[in-house]
């Protein structure tokens, strides 16, 4: 007796709720690491601080001053600055944490196979 085998059944239904779970995933990846990028921006303010609260506001006081006393052409080069080496942290960081981008669903896969 000959087996008859059954083609696979082509699924194309679409999997709304993990769809929108790996999009929620993916947000809170974004915004966590937006948070250690402002993170490592206190730790910096803290490091020239001294570690101390008072020597960090002092210097964030320092640069306020400073920086309402620029010109245009001075504001627009700081932001530049700061745009630059806050893609660059979140680029190390990103890098550091690629491992978790996509969410692990050890279900999902089992039930696909």
């Amino acid at each position: 007796m000959a087996t008859v085998l059954q083609p696979p059944r082509a699924d194309n239904k679409v999997d709304v709720g993990y769809i929108l779970y790996a999009y929620l995933h993916v947000m809170g990846f974004v915004v966590t690491t937006l948070l250690m990028t402002w993170g490592v921006f206190v730790l910096f303010f803290l490091l020239i601080g001294s570690f101390s609260l008072d020597g960090m506001m002092n210097h964030l006081q320092n640069m306020t001053s400073r920086y309402l006393a620029a010109d245009a052409g001075r504001l627009d080069q700081f932001k530049m600055i700061v745009g630059v080496v806050h893609m660059v942290i979140s680029g190390a960081i990103i890098f550091f944490r690629r491992h978790a981008i996509w969410p692990r669903d050890a279900a999902r896969r089992e039930h696909r196979a």
